[in-house]
C-alpha cells in the first residue's frame, strides 16, 4: 500500500511540475513571418484567424479607418479586457499575456494587422493543460465585442 501512494505522490508531482514549467515558460514560437502568426498546437486549447481547422477557427475583424486607429483600438480592447499585459508591440503586431484570475496559467495572444487585407488576425493559445474548455474563444469573443465598440 505504501509503494503505491508513493508512486501516486511521484506521478502527481512530475504532472504538477510539468504543467507548472509550461505555464512560466514563454513559447518560442511565437510570433509572425510573411503575414502570418504560428500555426495551430495539436491541442484543442487555442484559437486563430489563420487557420483552416474549423474547430480553431475564428473570423478575423476589419480595419477601423487606418493602420493607426486599428491599433488604437486593439489597445482599447485589451485594456478593457483585463488581466493581461503587453509583452511587445510593433506597429501592426501585439504580443499580450493573459493570466486567469484563480489559477494564474498564462494564455498567449497575438494580434497581427494585415495592411494589405484591411484585416485583424487573432491567436489566442493556452500554455499548460491539453483542452482550454473554450476559454480562448471567449476570450475572441470579448475582444471582438469591445474591439468593435
Amino acid at each position: 500500500m505504501k509503494i503505491i501512494l508513493i508512486l501516486i505522490a511521484i506521478v502527481t508531482f512530475i504532472f504538477v511540475s510539468r504543467l507548472v514549467m509550461q505555464n512560466i515558460t514563454a513559447p518560442s514560437h511565437l510570433g509572425h513571418k510573411a503575414g502570418q502568426l504560428a500555426p495551430m498546437p495539436d491541442k484543442p486549447n487555442a484559437v486563430s484567424s489563420q487557420t483552416d481547422i474549423v474547430d480553431k477557427r475564428v473570423d478575423p475583424l476589419q480595419y477601423k479607418a487606418d493602420a493607426e486607429d486599428t491599433m488604437s483600438a486593439v489597445i482599447d480592447a485589451l485594456s478593457s479586457m483585463g488581466n493581461n499585459e503587453i509583452q511587445e508591440q510593433q506597429s501592426h503586431y501585439i504580443y499580450s499575456v493573459f493570466t486567469t484570475p484563480k489559477l494564474h496559467f498564462h494564455d498567449d495572444v497575438e494580434i497581427l494587422l494585415d495592411e494589405q487585407t484591411k484585416q485583424v488576425h487573432f491567436r489566442s493559445q493556452s500554455r499548460a493543460g491539453h483542452s482550454d474548455l473554450g476559454v480562448n474563444r471567449q476570450r475572441y469573443d470579448q475582444f471582438k465585442a469591445l474591439y468593435n465598440k
